[in-house]
């Protein structure tokens, strides 16, 4: 397969992932991701991943309960998870603004599962999906929330708007204005009404306006996922330089609002544009190792963590995602070495507190 050619084997829709043709045939995943082995640095450390997803069988990317567990049992200590809304397992049928609710069908009967399963990591929360701008918004979270078992914490409703659909290999689907409009605002700020959060992802170019959103709705606790997707594709190749200086100045004004929380994670996607996950084309070729990634991601962990604080920040693995260019036990092993130099009090709050406090984790 040719550089590049995962943009056959991905479509985003409304910021998730759906499977495309020859996703069986791509040999990414576990085998090649596993190449590089480290020791575990700082094993005893309690982790909850708030970022993972998950797909049935012949959906999305291939991650189920049992490859999720292969990793959070490969040698970190991570208790705990939280699911993250990818388009997996929707109702095929019935109103259609009640679909996603499969979704959380799907992935509370895997918690469950996950809780009877001894020493292994509970999935703890899900981030459900809903169109925040639906009149029967109430309807769905209702439903989301009988669904979840108890576990149901917040809605993504992402903002992504691919200016370059085509030159992304998960090209966001989201209207340019979503931010702005007046009904997506009433629904972000409802959910804060019900007591959940809203995460959101979306691309570089797009943090001012997630910026002007978040102070427009200063009582619903949001959740800016990977960074704001710094890009470094298409017509955002070879600037990575002035992309950062840039993404710095709007991850500061950002972290200025007291209601956003920072997710330090999902850099490694291969929009992202550092070309980790060509690598593996290469039959001589291995993926990153922790101490590569601190050295390339690391000045985009260290600011964000210094703009919202390690009491507003939390890793997220993004996993399965971000495997295309390295292995879990090596990401959170970077992560560990990127918070060494903080308090013990500061890293509980990057690997555990932030998250349980935010999500509500029982």
């Amino acid at each position: 397969m040719e550089a590049g050619s995962t943009r056959s084997i991905l479509v985003g829709v409304g910021g998730s992932l759906c499977q495309g043709a020859g996703m069986a045939e791509r040999p990414v995943m576990k085998e090649w991701s596993e190449l590089v082995s480290e020791e575990i640095v700082d094993p005893a450390r309690r982790i909850i991943d708030p970022h993972h997803h998950l797909w049935p069988p012949g959906r999305g990317l291939p991650y189920g309960l049992d490859d999720l567990h292969a990793d959070t049992s490969a040698g970190h200590h991570v208790v705990k998870t939280v699911f993250v809304e990818c388009h997996a397992a929707y109702r095929e049928t019935g109103p259609e603004h009640l679909r996603p609710v499969g979704e959380t069908e799907f992935v509370a009967a895997k918690a469950a599962e996950s809780e009877r399963r001894t020493d292994q990591a509970i999935i703890a929360g899900i981030v459900a999906h809903a169109d925040l701008q639906s009149p029967h918004l109430d309807e769905i979270l209702d439903a989301h929330s009988a669904a979840a078992g108890g576990r149901f914490v917040g809605i993504r409703d992402a903002g992504a708007s691919a200016l370059e659909p085509d030159a992304l290999t998960i090209p966001g689907r989201a209207p340019a204005d979503l931010y702005r409009r007046d009904r997506f605002r009433a629904g972000v700020r409802h959910l804060g009404e019900r007591g959940l959060t809203f995460d959101t992802w979306h691309y570089h170019h797009q943090n001012q306006d997630f910026c002007d959103l978040a102070a427009a709705v200063p009582n619903t606790t949001m959740v800016l996922d990977h960074f704001g997707t710094p890009l470094g594709v298409g017509m955002f190749a070879g600037r990575r330089a002035a992309i950062f200086e840039q993404w710095k100045d709007d991850i500061s004004a950002i972290a200025e609002n007291p209601n956003v929380v920072a997710k330090l994670g999902g850099l490694a996607m291969p929009d992202n544009g550092f070309n980790w996950h060509v690598t593996e084309l290469e039959t001589d070729a291995t993926p990153v190792t922790s101490d590569q990634f601190v050295d390339v991601q690391g000045p985009y962990y260290r600011h964000t963590i210094e703009c919202f604080g390690p009491e507003r920040c939390m890793f997220e693995s993004n996993f399965p995602v971000d495997r295309w260019s390295l292995s879990y036990t090596v990401f959170w092993n970077a992560c560990k070495k990127i918070a060494a130099d903080f308090t013990e009090d500061e890293q509980t709050a990057m690997f555990w507190g932030t998250a349980a406090r935010v999500y509500g984790l029982r």
